[in-house]
């Protein structure tokens, strides 16, 4: 990674993280800020608290490193970056998102679909801690009209 001018960015609890341009300009969102206007200041993150962007950034670095790794070395690097708390990888997903990282992102979906694979809903609801709302006969209707999926 070559040097170039740092950037401060601010998690939503207040932490200030300094980093070179190019980590960064992984974001898209970050990188439409950075060409829209002159910094003074640091760039907020809002949406995202100082344990998930640490998480994000450490994917930055990783993936901007001088030299390259190698796509083995990264895919390996990945497997055990994925290796989190399911909280860790939602924030990770949600923060990808509205940072605009589709390289993170896609990582983020892909590991939690492997989580998910060939768990019941019931699993799948303790997992991510989500009520069930639906009635009995709602959910068998549910069923019914997606046997396919259950197969």
């Amino acid at each position: 990674m070559s040097s170039t001018r740092m950037i401060t960015l601010t998690s939503n609890d207040g932490v200030n993280f300094e980093v070179d341009e190019i980590v960064a300009m992984e974001s898209e969102t970050i990188k439409a800020i950075i060409g829209d206007c002159c910094l003074d200041d640091s760039i907020p993150i809002p949406m995202v608290d100082s344990e998930i962007l640490s998480k994000v950034l450490e994917y930055c670095k990783k993936h901007t490193e001088s030299p390259k790794p190698t796509t083995e070395e990264l895919k390996a690097w990945d497997a055990e970056f994925v290796k989190v708390d399911t909280g860790t990888l939602v924030g990770l997903t949600m923060a990808a998102s509205y940072l605009e990282m589709q390289g993170l992102f896609d990582l983020m979906c892909s590991a939690i679909a492997d989580l998910m694979r060939g768990k019941t809903p019931e699993e799948i609801r303790e997992m991510f801690e989500i009520e069930n709302d639906f009635t009995p006969e709602e959910e068998e209707m549910i069923r019914k009209e997606n046997e396919w999926t259950f197969e």
